[in-house]
C-alpha cells in the first residue's frame, strides 16, 4: 500500500475558456467548471488507485467537509485529520492551446492539536505502508520541519518505509537537510531554486541531469525532474536517463506533475527497472495534460511503450556548483 500526505488539499474548479484569456474581459467558458476534491497527494492516490495499486490519503480536512464529501463520492479511500476550517478553492483556467492559469486560495493556519492528529494519523496508516509520498504546499504559517516530522512519524511506524517527496521551497530543503529521501520530484524550476542556481541554469538534457545528480550527491536516492514538454530526467548514483513524451496535445497541466510520480510509482510497485519507471512517468504525466482539469489517468491512456529513453552524460561543468541547501 502506498500512503500519502496532502497537508494542504483544496478542491479545484477548472474553468476551460473558447478562447485567449483576456484580463479585464468578460469571457465564456466552453463547459461547465468541474470541481473535484485535489492536492498533490490526492492527485497521487487517485492515479494509483486507477491504475489498481492500493493508496490511501491522508489529508488535512474537517471530515464535514464538503471536501470530504467530494473524496466520499469518488471512492477514494481517505483519512481526514479535522482542522476546523474549510478547505481552499484553487481555481485553473485553461485556455485552448493549453495555456493554464491558476488562481490558489492559501490554506488555513494549523493548530498544534491538528498537526498532532496528523502525525498520529501518519504513525497509525504507515504501519502497513510501503510508501509514504509526501506531496503539495503547506497551509499559511506552518513550519517547513512538519515534512520532516511526518517522515519521522512514519519511520517510526514503519522503519522500513521507502519516502517520495513532492514540494518545493523550505518544505522541500528541509527534508533533504534531514536526509533519507528515497524520491524526490521537483521541476525545474523547484530544482533551480533548492539549489541556489540562476533561474533558466537547467536549459537542456546536460544541465538536467547535472542538477539532478548534484542532488543526489546530497542523499536523495532517486531524482525525478520533470520538465512540462520536454519530459523528465531521472537520476540516481549510477546513471542518469532522460524520457520525451509522446506528442500531446495539452488541455491542462492541473496535476501533470502528480501523474508522473504516480506512474513512477505504478511501475515500481510491478517491480520495473529505472528506464521503464522513468517512461511510465512521462506517459503517467502527458496523458494528464491531455486531459482537461485535473487529469486522472488511467492505465489505457498512459502507454510507456510510446516513450522514448536514453542515457544522458551529466556533465560536471553543465551546471554551476551549488551552495547548501541548508543555507536556503
Amino acid at each position: 500500500m502506498i500512503l500519502t500526505l496532502t497537508l494542504n488539499p483544496s478542491i479545484d474548479r477548472t474553468v476551460e475558456l473558447t478562447g485567449t484569456l483576456e484580463r479585464g474581459a468578460v469571457q465564456r467558458a466552453g463547459a461547465h467548471a468541474a470541481e473535484v476534491a485535489a492536492g498533490k497527494g490526492v492527485n497521487v492516490a487517485r492515479v494509483l488507485a486507477a491504475a489498481g495499486v492500493a493508496a490511501r490519503a491522508v489529508v488535512l480536512a474537517d471530515p464535514g467537509d464538503r471536501f470530504a464529501a467530494l473524496l466520499a463520492y469518488d471512492g477514494l479511500d481517505a483519512v481526514c485529520v479535522p482542522v476546523g476550517a474549510p478547505v481552499r478553492t484553487n481555481i485553473a483556467i485553461t485556455e485552448p492551446d493549453g495555456t493554464t492559469t491558476k488562481v490558489n486560495e492559501p490554506g488555513a493556519p494549523l493548530d498544534d492539536e491538528a498537526v498532532a492528529a496528523m502525525l498520529a494519523a501518519v504513525r497509525e496508516h504507515a504501519a502497513g505502508a510501503d510508501w509514504l509520498v509526501v506531496a503539495g504546499s503547506l497551509p499559511a504559517g506552518a513550519r517547513a520541519a512538519i515534512v520532516v516530522d511526518a517522515i519521522a512519524a512514519a519511520r517510526a511506524a514503519a522503519p522500513g518505509i521507502r519516502i517520495a517527496v513532492d514540494t518545493s521551497g523550505a518544505p522541500l530543503a528541509a527534508a533533504v537537510a534531514a536526509g533519507g529521501i528515497d524520491l524526490a520530484k521537483p521541476n525545474d524550476e523547484e530544482l533551480e531554486e533548492l539549489l541556489r542556481l540562476a533561474p533558466g541554469t537547467i536549459d537542456g538534457p546536460a544541465t538536467a541531469a547535472a542538477a539532478a545528480r548534484s542532488l543526489v550527491g546530497r542523499g536523495v536516492g532517486t531524482v525525478l525532474l520533470t520538465l512540462g514538454g520536454d519530459g523528465a530526467v531521472l537520476a540516481d548514483a549510477s546513471q542518469a536517463l532522460r524520457a520525451m513524451p509522446p506528442p500531446t496535445t495539452v488541455r491542462s497541466t492541473v496535476g501533470a506533475g502528480d501523474a508522473s510520480l504516480a506512474g513512477w510509482l505504478i511501475a515500481d510497485a510491478a517491480g520495473q527497472g529505472a528506464a521503464r519507471r522513468l517512461a511510465q512517468a512521462v506517459a503517467h504525466g502527458s496523458a494528464a495534460a491531455a486531459m482537461a482539469g485535473t487529469g486522472i489517468p488511467v492505465p489505457a491512456d498512459a502507454d510507456a511503450a510510446r516513450v522514448a529513453v536514453a542515457s544522458i552524460d551529466p556533465s560536471p561543468t553543465a551546471a554551476p556548483a551549488a551552495a547548501d541547501p541548508q543555507e536556503h
